[in-house]
C-alpha cells in the first residue's frame, strides 16, 4: 500500500474495525469528481489506487479520471488485479493440467514446485460434462450422473487431486448446479475482506472467469467478465489483466414491460438492439427509472447475454434490489450490512438519481419488447412470436431450397374439425413406427426442446412461468410430440425446491420434463442422442430440424450436429414449442394442439398472467431454500466422495491416457525471451468467412469416428462409445489439436464444395484434413496463416481456439476484426492477430488462399497497434498491403516475445518475481 496511507479511512461495521480505499478522499487527493464517473469505472478507480505501487503508468491514468468526459482520446494500458477467479471444468480440466505441468517444468529447471499455486482465491465448478443421455423419466438424473462419472473418472480425479494440492483452490463437485447461478447465489459476497499489513479491508468483489457468461455477476454490482483459460491461469498465479481503458456505453432503460412479455424477451431484444449500436469491447452500465421494475434475477438474465451483444461487461450497479436479492438468496445478514455500508460509503450505491457521464448513450423503453424468440444460428437474430413462421419460411426457402407452401401446418376450418396436413412438393414428411406409436416428421419439426443453461434457470419469474404454463396445458389434456427430446436442466438444486414445493414440478414431468442434470447441457451441445428413430431418419433424408432451447447460444452444430435450425426462447416457450412440435408455427392464429376432443389450445389460453406467476414466487419462494442446498455446496454425492485420487506436489501423468497429458507448451521453455521474427514463406492454412465463433475453431461436442481425433482414439484402442466428447477430453492435447477447426459446419473457401474439416495441401493442391495438412506444413517447415472476415472468434471464451490454433502451428491470422477475448487468447498463446485496415479484406483485395505470404515490420520497432507491410505472392503478380497489428497493449508484447503467456510466468516463477 505505499503511498496509499493517506486514502485509507475506518469503518466500523457489526461492531468491527474496517479500512477502506475511500473514493471521497481520492477525489480530493487526485482532483477527481467521482459522480461524473460510471459506477463500473469506479471500481476500476478504486482498484488501481489499491495496487498502487504495481501500475507504473499511474500518473497517465489519473489523468483520465481528472479528465474523465467518457471519450478515451488515446488507447491507454490499464492492469486490473481481480479478487478471485472462477472456473468451470472443460476450462478447469485444462488449466489444472498446465499448472501441473508447470510444477513438473518448474522441477526439470531446478526451481521449486510449490510455488506453483493460485495467489488468489479460486473456485472450479463441476457443471459441464453432465450430458442428456437419458430423458423423459424420473430416472433420468441419477442415470445421467452415473454416465458422466464412467465417462470423467479420469478428469475427476485430476480436480480432487488440484483441490488437495493447491492453495486457494476449491472445487465445487459435480450435481451442484451452473456455475454461474452458483457464482451468484453463493459464492459473491458483492464486498469482500482482505487483508492488507495486518489490517481488514474491505473491497469491491471483482472477478475474471474461464466462460464468457461470467457478466452474469454483473446484475448485483459485482464487475467480472469472462476470460480464456489460459488467462486465468496468469491471473491465479499473480498476473493481472491486461487491458485497454474501456469506453463506457450507457443503457438507460425506461417503462415497463407489458403483460405477456418475459426477461428472456427482453434480453433477446437487448442483445438485437446493443449487437446494432456495435458495443465489442466496450462496457456497458445500465441506469433510469426502469430498473426498478427489475428484479435481480432479470438483470442477471441481461448481464449474462453480455458476450452475446458484444460487451466485456452488462453491468447494474448496487441498489436497494441489490440488498433485498442478498437477502432473498440466504446472505448473512453482516455480510448485507457490510455491503450497504460500503457502497454508501464509497460512492457505489445507486439511487436512481445519479447519471455518470457515459461515451455514448442509448434509451431502451421496455414497453417496445414483444414476444419473441431468436435464431436459427445465431442469438441477435431476433424474431417477433408473430413473425416466426414467415421467417422461417424464407430461412428454409433460401438457405435450403425447401418449398414451404402456405399451409405447412396443420390447420382448423372453421366447423372446428382437423383440416389435413397440406405437404409441399419439396417439404418431405416422414413416418417413423415405433413400437404402437407411428408418428410424422418433416421439415420444421423441432426434436430438442430444453429449459437449460444460466441465463433463463436463474431466474425463478420465468421458471414458475414454464411450470404454471405446463400445469395449464395438462389440464387441458395436452401432451408432447413423441419425437421431441425434453429435458430440463436447472442452474440450481434451489430451482427443484422451489417448484416441488409449488406442486407444479409434476406438471412439468407430466410433458416430459423431468430433471435431467444440474448443468451446462444442451446449450453447450451435451444434448445427447435424438429420440430413437428420428436421427435416422434425418441423417438419411437430410430435413431440416429445429430445437428451442432456454440458452444462451445457437451458434450452428452447437446444440446437436444434425440440428440445423436453433432456436432461443423463454421456458414456457420452450414448453409450448413442445407441445406443438414444429417451429413453422404462428401462435397467435393457431393452435398449439388439440385436447381429447378435437377442441383448439391456443398459447393464450395456457399462457400464465404475470400476477399468477409473482403469486407463485411471493408463495414458495424461500431464502430458506437457499440456506439448505448451499450448507452442503461442496460435499459432493456417492460416487464424488469415493473417488480415489492421487496425493502429493506433483502430478504423475500416465503416457497413455487418453484424457489427462502434460501439457507441452514448457517443451522448449527458454528463460530470456526469443525476438520476434517476420513471417516469411507463408502458407494459408484456412480462407474463412465472417462470424467465425469459437465453436468453428475449438474442439467441441461428439468426436466424428472419421475424425483425425476420432482415428487417433481408435488407434489407442477406444470404441466409439468410448469416445465421449471433445469437452471431455480437453485435458489431452493430442486429442484437441486433432479437432482444432474441425466443426461439421466450419466453410473453408480454400475448399468451397466440402464443410467440416477439410482444406488444400499447397502447392501440391492435395484435399486432406486440415490436422494433417498442418503437420505436413510443418514438416517442411512451412509457417501458416488464416485469413477471416468480420468478427473473428466470437463465442464461449474457449482457450483451446487459441492453444489448437498454436499448435497447428499457425503463427498469424488476418481478419476483419476480432472478438476481445479470442484475440486476448491468441496473443497469451504467441499468435499474432492482424487487422485488415478499414475497407479492405480477402475479397477486395483478391486474396485467393493460394498465395505465399510474407508479413514484415515485426522485427523493428515493435509497438502496439503498429501498421505491418504484408506481401502475398501468386504465380507472376504480388499483392501488397498493409495490416493492423492488434497487439493493443506493451503487456501483450512481452507475452508474444516469450511464446505466450505460460512461458512468461514460469520466467517470473524461476527468477522468483512472485
Amino acid at each position: 500500500m505505499k503511498g496509499l496511507k493517506e486514502i485509507l479511512k475506518e469503518i466500523n461495521i457489526n461492531s468491527k474495525k474496517y479500512y477502506i480505499f475511500s473514493l471521497k478522499k481520492a477525489s480530493k487527493k487526485f482532483g477527481i469528481d467521482i459522480q461524473k464517473l460510471p459506477f463500473s469505472i469506479r471500481i476500476l478507480l478504486e482498484n488501481i489506487l489499491r495496487n498502487y505501487e504495481k501500475n507504473t503508468n499511474l500518473d497517465k491514468l489519473l489523468d483520465i479520471f481528472r479528465n474523465w468526459d467518457g471519450k478515451i482520446k488515446e488507447k491507454i494500458e490499464i492492469p486490473f488485479y481481480p479478487s478471485r477467479v472462477i472456473l468451470q471444468d472443460f476450462t478447469g480440466v485444462p488449466a489444472i493440467v498446465d499448472l501441473a505441468s508447470m510444477r513438473n517444468a518448474m522441477k526439470r529447471l531446478g526451481g521449486d514446485p510449490k510455488k506453483v499455486n493460485p495467489k488468489i482465491p479460486s473456485h472450479l465448478v463441476i457443471d459441464h460434462s453432465v450430458q442428456v443421455d437419458y430423458f423423459g423419466t424420473k430416472f433420468a438424473l441419477n442415470l445421467n450422473i452415473e454416465k458422466e462419472f464412467e465417462r470423467n473418472k479420469e478428469r475427476y480425479k485430476l480436480l480432487k487431486w488440484a483441490q488437495n494440492s493447491f492453495e486457494n483452490l476449491k472445487v465445487i463437485p459435480p450435481g451442484k448446479g451452473i456455475i454461474h447461478q452458483v457464482n451468484l447465489e453463493y459464492l459473491s459476497e458483492v464486498v469482500s475482506v482482505r487483508k492488507y499489513q495486518n489490517k481488514k479491508i474491505l473491497i469491491p468483489d471483482t472477478l475474471i472467469g474461464t466462460d464468457s457468461h461470467t457478466t452474469m455477476i454483473n446484475g448485483i454490482g459485482v464487475l467480472g467478465w469472462g476470460v480464456g483459460g489460459i488467462e486465468a491461469e496468469a491471473c491465479m498465479l499473480g498476473e493481472p489483466i491486461y487491458m485497454v481503458f474501456p469506453e463506457v456505453i450507457g443503457v438507460r432503460l425506461k417503462g415497463k414491460l407489458k403483460e405477456g412479455v418475459t426477461p428472456t424477451d427482453l434480453v433477446l431484444y437487448i442483445t438485437q438492439k446493443l449487437r446494432e449500436k456495435k458495443v465489442v469491447d466496450k462496457f456497458v452500465e445500465y441506469f433510469g427509472e426502469a430498473l426498478k421494475t427489475l428484479t435481480v434475477q432479470d438483470r442477471a438474465t441481461i448481464s449474462n447475454m453480455s458476450p452475446e451483444y458484444g460487451a466485456t461487461i452488462g453491468f447494474f450497479p448496487v441498489d436497494e434490489k441489490t440488498l433485498i436479492y442478498l437477502y432473498e438468496t440466504g446472505r448473512d445478514e453482516k455480510i448485507i450490512e457490510r455491503v450497504k455500508r460500503y457502497t454508501k460509503e464509497n460512492l457505489l450505491f445507486y439511487t436512481y438519481k445519479e447519471e455518470p457521464i457515459y461515451t455514448d448513450l442509448i434509451e431502451i423503453n421496455l414497453e417496445d419488447v414483444l414476444p419473441s424468440v431468436s435464431g436459427p444460428k445465431r442469438p441477435q437474430d431476433r424474431i417477433n412470436l408473430f413473425e416466426l413462421k414467415n421467417k422461417v419460411k424464407e430461412y428454409l426457402e433460401k438457405d435450403y431450397k425447401v418449398k414451404v407452401p402456405e399451409e405447412c401446418v396443420s390447420r382448423l376450418e372453421s366447423e372446428g374439425g382437423p383440416h389435413p396436413q397440406v405437404r409441399g412438393e419439396e417439404l418431405r414428411v416422414y413416418e417413423i413406427k415405433k413400437e404402437n406409436i407411428h408418428f410424422e416428421i418433416k421439415d420444421g419439426s423441432i426434436v430438442i426442446a430444453a429449459i437449460t443453461s444460466c441465463t433463463n434457470t436463474s431466474n425463478p419469474f420465468v421458471l414458475f412461468s414454464a411450470g404454471i404454463l405446463a400445469k395449464k396445458a395438462v389440464e387441458r389434456g395436452l401432451k408432447v410430440k413423441p419425437y421431441v427430446k425434453t429435458s430440463f436442466a436447472p442452474g440450481s438444486l434451489v430451482v427443484k425446491e422451489y417448484l416441488e414445493k409449488a406442486g407444479l414440478l409434476t406438471y412439468l414431468e407430466a410433458l416430459g420434463f423431468f430433471i435431467a442434470g444440474y448443468g451446462c447441457t444442451t446449450c453447450i451441445g451435451n444434448s445427447g442422442p435424438l429420440v430413437p428413430g428420428v436421427e435416422r431418419i434425418i441423417k438419411e433424408k437430410n430435413l431440416i430440424v429445429a430445437s428451442v432451447l432456454s440458452g444462451n447460444r445457437n451458434f450452428e452444430a452447437r446444440v446437436h450436429p444434425l440440428v440445423k435450425m436453433n432456436f432461443l426462447a423463454s421456458p414456457p416457450l420452450v414448453v409450448a414449442f413442445a407441445i406443438k412440435g414444429d417451429i413453422l408455427f404462428n401462435p397467435y392464429e393457431e393452435p398449439v394442439g388439440l385436447d381429447p376432443n378435437d377442441n383448439p389450445v391456443y398459447l393464450k389460453d395456457i399462457w400464465p398472467s404475470e400476477e399468477e406467476v409473482f403469486d407463485y414466487m411471493k408463495k414458495f419462494l424461500s431464502r430458506e431454500h437457499y440456506k439448505k442446498v448451499y450448507s452442503e455446496i461442496y460435499k459432493g454425492n456417492e460416487l464424488w466422495e469415493k473417488l480415489e485420487s492421487p496425493k502429493g506436489t506433483l502430478f504423475e501423468f500416465e503416457e497413455d491416457s487418453t484424457y489427462i497429458r502434460e501439457a507441452p507448451f514448457f517443451e522448449d521453455f527458454k528463460p530470456t525471451p526469443s525476438p520476434i521474427k517476420d513471417i516469411k514463406n507463408a502458407r494459408v492454412l484456412l480462407l474463412l468467412g465472417d462470424s467465425i465463433t469459437t465453436d468453428h475453431i475449438s474442439p467441441a461436442g461428439k468426436i466424428p469416428e472419421d475424425s483425425p481425433a476420432g482415428k487417433y482414439l481408435i488407434s489407442k484402442g477406444l470404441k466409439r462409445e468410448e469416445f465421449n466428447t471433445f469437452g471431455a477430453r480437453r485435458g489431452n492435447h493430442e486429442v484437441m489439436i486433432r479437432g482444432t477447426f474441425g466443426n461439421v459446419r466450419l466453410k473453408n473457401k480454400l475448399i468451397p464444395d466440402r464443410e467440416g474439416f477439410w482444406t488444400i495441401k499447397f502447392p501440391e493442391r492435395e484435399v486432406l484434413t486440415i490436422y494433417d495438412a498442418a503437420m505436413k506444413y510443418m514438416e517442411e517447415g512451412v509457417p501458416l496463416i488464416v485469413i477471416a472476415g468480420k468478427e473473428y472468434g466470437s463465442g464461449s471464451s474457449r482457450d483451446w481456439a487459441a492453444k489448437g490454433t498454436k499448435l497447428l502451428s499457425i503463427k498469424a491470422i488476418i481478419a476483419e476484426s476480432f472478438e476481445r477475448i479470442h484475440r486476448q487468447n491468441l496473443i497469451q498463446m504467441g499468435v499474432i492477430p492482424i487487422q485488415f485496415e478499414e475497407g479492405q479484406n480477402a475479397s477486395t483485395l483478391n486474396l485467393t488462399g493460394e498465395e505465399i505470404y510474407f508479413i514484415e515490420g515485426l522485427e523493428e520497432d515493435l509497438r502496439p497497434n503498429k501498421k505491418v507491410k504484408i506481401k502475398a505472392k501468386r504465380d507472376d503478380m504480388e499483392i501488397v498491403f498493409n495490416g493492423i497489428l492488434r497487439i493493443d497493449t506493451w503487456k501483450e508484447i512481452e507475452y508474444l516475445k516469450y511464446g505466450g503467456i505460460l512461458p512468461y510466468v514460469l520466467k517470473n516463477f524461476l527468477k522468483g518475481n512472485e
